[in-house]
């Protein structure tokens, strides 16, 4: 049976930041801070992983494999480092693992929008849409998710990715380059290419559609 932690120990872990808890499991092996991690990103991290693997069960599977890593990688843990980007990264990589295993793309959440400050950022429909004629004014609703989404899949892998994190979660420019280990300026690029990429796919899709 678990020892239930007194009210002091229980205060100190709801008052310890990330950083602290991940700190003192690498140095002690604690498991009450290893656990206390895993319940504040436990349902944060699972959305992001079921949104972006379109699959709950395999979700689960990869938000255990991340917990595993970070338990594994402990040692290597730096003082000071971000926490939450760090666990994006391993969650990141374990899912894009996990995908190439079973031969599928990552998914993409729509309505989304990108909390980065800039102000290029929105939903992704709607930059996409963008007032113009086209078949993504045309379609309605699923129709048009549908057709982002396959238009998405299309994408190279590097442009794919970044987007995907930009509209899943709630992640500035700095933490997705900190995940994807690239500088912030190469962030805003990919995004903007990918953008334009799909921008001309609907532009060509539109064009086939006139012929």
């Amino acid at each position: 049976m678990m020892k239930a932690l007194g009210t002091d120990a229980a205060e100190d872990l709801a008052q310890s930041s990330d950083e602290a808890l991940m700190s003192r499991y690498r140095d002690t092996g604690r498991v009450e801070d290893f656990n206390a991690l895993v319940h504040r990103y436990q349902r944060e991290l699972y959305r992001y992983l079921a949104r972006y693997l379109g699959d709950q069960a395999l979700a689960e599977d990869v938000f255990q494999n991340t917990f595993l890593q970070v338990h594994l990688k402990r040692g290597l843990y730096e003082d000071g480092r971000p926490v939450r980007p760090w666990l994006y990264s391993i969650a990141t990589h374990q899912a894009v693992d996990a995908l190439r295993k079973v031969g599928r793309h990552p998914t993409l959440s729509l309505d989304q929008r990108v909390n980065s400050g800039e102000p290029d950022a929105g939903n992704l429909v709607d930059l996409l849409v963008s007032g113009e004629s086209g078949p993504l004014a045309e379609l309605q609703g699923q129709e048009r998710a549908e057709w982002v989404r396959a238009s998405v899949a299309r994408l190279p892998e590097t442009l794919r990715q970044t987007l995907i994190l930009a509209y899943h979660q709630d992640l500035k420019y700095r933490e997705i380059a900190e995940i994807l280990k690239i500088p912030v300026g190469t962030v805003k690029s990919r995004l903007h290419a990918a953008l334009a990429k799909l921008q001309q796919m609907a532009q060509a899709a539109n064009r086939e559609g006139s012929d």
